[in-house]
């Protein structure tokens, strides 16, 4: 059965909310045989990385970057994972108070590095998620693990 690996940082209400929706996106009723695995940036590993299949990824915007979990979590797994997870798909959202650019540049800049496939437009919202944001997170969610199903 296919894993899709959530490895998200969600320290505010904000990412919360995207955060729930992604989830729910992901574990809906039509989504059949894809085993769905969260992980804190700061808990995930890269024995979790080398056992999944595709890769949802998620943070907040903090001084211009992606924040300080999701930058450890990609030092920790970068050398580990490099060769073995090349092609994988990958998606992500970020949640900025007014500006996003810096942690996206970022996030393209090291799954590039890795060579993980975008397979998904990012979800990126600026100040409070409104309806449509917490849909385009569900179906970025739904659509990273429909892509997974056999």
């Amino acid at each position: 059965m296919p894993t899709l690996l959530i490895i998200h940082h969600t320290p505010s209400p904000h990412c919360q909310t995207m955060f729930e929706a992604v989830l729910s996106g992901a574990t809906a009723p039509e989504i059949e045989d894809v085993r769905v695995v969260r992980r804190a940036a700061l808990a995930a590993t890269a024995g979790d990385v080398l056992e999944a299949d595709g890769y949802l990824l998620g943070t907040p915007a903090n001084l211009g970057y992606m924040s300080g979990a999701l930058k450890h979590f990609f030092d920790q797994v970068y050398y580990p994972c490099l060769d073995t997870t090349r092609g994988r798909p990958f998606g992500y959202y970020v949640h900025g108070g007014s500006d996003v650019t810096g942690a996206v540049r970022g996030i393209e800049s090291v799954t590039k590095g890795l060579g993980w496939r975008r397979a998904v437009d990012a979800v990126t919202v600026t100040g409070e998620p409104g309806k449509a944001a917490v849909e385009r997170c569900w179906e970025l969610g739904a659509a990273l693990a429909a892509g997974l199903m056999d």
